[in-house]
């Protein structure tokens, strides 16, 4: 979903509003609601709920109190209230879905501490706001800089000013606990305003500054996700991924979150599944899982003086061989059961899209030279008789 202003341009290149998402239409956030509410109007006597929620800059939303009775809608700037000062931000969501979210969020619309909202942005309100995320680049690079220079082991990942200018919040990353007051102190006195400085996990990092996963695609984090929900390292062993961090950490350094994308699909399966640490009881030996195939319900086992030789056996086998061991039956071998799976599986390669050959190219041509008829010359003893 895209405003008109980010179609396509002449080039085939995406045009963009070059707005970072502070845009008029609102359309280019991950963090956009679609109000499906809009076109419902109210029971007759029932007043529109007196609350709307704003987004600031990247994931940051807050809940406001339209005292002054405003006719806002979603895509306004309004100036808000703020410990100090006045916060600029884009109104997200209007009426009863307002009352939804804050009951997601746990948050009582009767609170009296609900920060109001003051006006409508004016012009002057936006050019102050918009002079100021300017800025950020910029100030972030400094700080930095200074933060090297007094040895602290902490990384700033991003700056988000006030709307009025007057405070800038730093958002940074460390392992350990960091002794930042010199540090407040020397940007305060670098740029001139206050500094208020708030740590946020490596997740939090990932999802606003984004970034390209292994999968070669935007970040979830990023783009859609707005919750994170805890990844183990049993989402990895239920799917049978190898413990390999290089693998299974994301950009974050974390575990990945799609690892629980298909969790409940592999827990679905696993249900009737034989357990992979199993034994088999055989005249011939005892036999050990070494690999399994949830979804074709596959697995296959060796005995435990031929680890190199394995045995395709199905779920149903496997499960009757466990039930007749628990008789203290034992079965003759697991050659009996391996032999009705195997099966000659022959690949055919068809053209079902009418293509050539692959091969086409290798063959030489052949060029089909035309024989020129040649006439043949006429005998002096015939040209003579005439």
């Amino acid at each position: 979903m895209a405003c008109s202003s980010c179609s396509t341009g002449k080039d085939g290149q995406p045009r963009g509003c070059k707005n970072n998402g502070t845009c008029g239409s609102d359309g280019c956030n991950k963090l956009t609601v679609f109000d499906w509410l809009s076109n419902m109007s109210l029971p007759n006597g029932q007043k529109p709920f007196d609350c709307v929620e704003v987004r600031f800059k990247n994931s940051r939303k807050e809940f406001f109190r339209n005292s002054e009775n405003l006719t806002l809608s979603i895509g306004d700037v309004v100036a808000t209230q703020a410990k100090s000062g006045h916060d600029v931000g884009v109104v997200t969501l209007t009426g009863e879905l307002v009352r939804i979210q804050m009951k997601r969020k746990k948050v009582s619309p009767d609170d009296k501490t609900i920060p109001k909202i003051y006006r409508k942005a004016s012009q002057r309100d936006i050019d102050i706001w918009q002079k100021c995320r300017d800025r950020e680049e910029e100030i972030k690079k400094r700080s930095r800089e200074i933060a090297i220079s007094l040895k602290l082991q902490m990384k700033l990942s991003d700056v988000e000013f006030q709307g009025d200018g007057s405070k800038a919040t730093f958002y940074y990353t460390a392992e350990d606990r960091v002794d930042f007051r010199q540090l407040i102190k020397d940007m305060a006195k670098a740029f001139g305003i206050r500094i208020e400085m708030r740590q946020i996990g490596y997740r939090q990092e990932a999802q606003r500054l984004g970034g390209i996963g292994s999968c070669g695609r935007e970040l979830c984090c990023s783009t859609w996700l707005t919750d994170f929900r805890s990844v183990s390292t049993a989402s990895a062993r239920y799917q049978q991924l190898a413990l390999n961090p290089q693998k299974l950490a994301g950009q974050c350094g974390k575990l990945k979150c799609c690892l629980n994308y298909e969790l409940d699909m592999y827990l679905e399966a696993l249900k009737n599944f034989p357990p992979s640490d199993c034994k088999l009881k055989t005249q011939k030996g005892i036999a050990f899982c070494q690999k399994a195939d949830i979804f074709k319900e596959t697995l296959w086992f060796s005995y435990k003086d031929e680890p190199a030789t394995w045995h395709t056996l199905s779920k149903d086998q496997v499960l009757e061989i466990l039930e007749r061991n628990k008789k203290n039956e034992k079965v003759a071998s697991l050659e009996e059961y391996a032999a009705d799976n195997v099966e000659e599986e022959k690949t055919t390669f068809e053209n079902v899209v009418g293509q050539d050959s692959l091969t086409r190219f290798d063959r030489p041509k052949n060029k089909k030279r035309r024989k020129k008829k040649r006439r043949k010359p006429k005998s002096k003893a015939s040209s003579n008789a005439k």
